[in-house]
């Protein structure tokens, strides 16, 4: 009855974690087109410190949508390990991309395409391979682990860093360096998400007619988590203002992941019996989503489709077979291949002048 019960939790937190990253993606997409709409009436943009997007009512349908990805995230939590609903945000990244290629035009190509598909096959692999984290029956247990030495070393230097991040570094940086702002949302994020997990406890607690509102540690798990979330959103916020959604996306994807399996490691010990083939694959699992990742945005520029191809080949070959001029690249940017071309004309003609005697100024 008990692994019964086990397979039925297992398919409801992955059944929420899916929709989760549903709503979260296509959050991304309505903030951004309200931002952008602040953008053209003048307001102060919201990278600058300005919160005009407050009376933007696209944005609070981002935010609502974003709400709605985060309940059933945090009911995800409460159901299946960090481990298993995590890594499934790479399909946001997805569902992001996609739908900023079709409402805010942003390029999605083939390299972007070849990008989703390896980050949730290396999700995928990840859920295979994903450790089992300690049980975690009640409140009691759960400030234990909280009490941990090796917790309150990681949580003492998340928050360390957090503060040299906002008040020492964002300032001078965050407006020019895409890190900044998504650093602060990521490594607050890890101790967001081990908030979630201890209220899930407690409502799972409430439900078993527990007093868990008695236990002080329902409280405290409350308050840290409207911190950690509003300071989120504040700061994400201000990283959609100023930089391309396709690059904050998936950064953020990549950092807060590893934050949050950083962390869930460390309160929850899930490494301790992991066999070695489950380690190597979750590993392999997550390098794969950054790679996928790292196709979807750092190519984001170079207009490669299945169309041009097979021309891009051909003139690929072209230049194997001893005509360097004619190379992908400079297939796919005609600007640059027309700009080589005048530059090889006049360096021709300046070689035959040169060569007649004449030289030219």
């Amino acid at each position: 009855m008990g692994q019964d019960k086990g397979k039925y939790d297992f398919y409801i937190g992955l059944s929420l974690a899916i929709s989760s990253s549903l709503f979260i993606g296509g959050s991304f997409i309505l903030k951004k087109k309200g931002l952008l709409r602040l953008a053209r009436k003048g307001s102060m943009r919201a990278g600058q410190g300005g919160h005009a997007y407050l009376k933007e009512w696209l944005w609070w349908a981002g935010l609502l949508s974003m709400g709605a990805g985060e309940v059933a995230n945090f009911a995800a939590y409460a159901f299946a390990p960090a481990t298993l609903v995590t890594p499934l945000g790479a399909l946001s990244v997805l569902v992001s991309a996609i739908l900023s290629s079709y409402f805010l035009s942003e390029k999605l190509n083939l390299h972007g395409k070849i990008g989703c598909l390896l980050s949730i096959l290396g999700s995928t692999v990840m859920v295979i391979h994903a450790p089992q984290e300690e049980e975690i029956e009640n409140l009691n247990e759960m400030s234990i682990k909280l009490a941990d030495p090796g917790f309150l070393i990681f949580a003492t230097a998340v928050v360390i860093i957090s503060l040299i991040l906002i008040f020492v570094v964002g300032p001078s940086h965050g407006q020019s360096n895409i890190l900044v702002y998504i650093s602060i949302c990521s490594v607050i994020g890890a101790l967001s998400v081990s908030c979630v997990k201890g209220l899930g406890i407690a409502i799972k607690g409430l439900f078993a007619g527990e007093a868990v509102l008695k236990n002080p540690l329902s409280w405290i798990l409350l308050i840290s988590l409207i911190v950690c979330v509003s300071t989120q959103i504040n700061y994400l916020n201000r990283a959609l203002d100023i930089f391309n959604t396709s690059l904050v996306t998936p950064i953020y994807y990549v950092f807060f992941t590893t934050s949050v399996l950083t962390c869930s490691a460390i309160l929850f010990k899930e490494w301790q019996h992991m066999a070695a083939n489950d380690m190597i694959g979750t590993f392999s699992g997550f390098m794969t989503i950054i790679i996928g990742i790292f196709l979807l945005h750092a190519f984001k520029d170079v207009s490669l489709s299945l169309f041009n191809l097979p021309v891009s080949l051909r003139k690929d070959e072209r230049f194997l077979n001893g005509n360097p001029s004619n190379t992908l690249y400079e297939h796919l940017n005609g600007d640059v291949e027309s700009h080589l071309c005048d530059a090889d004309v006049l360096m021709n003609e300046s070689a035959a002048s040169r060569r007649n005697g004449n030289v030219t100024f």
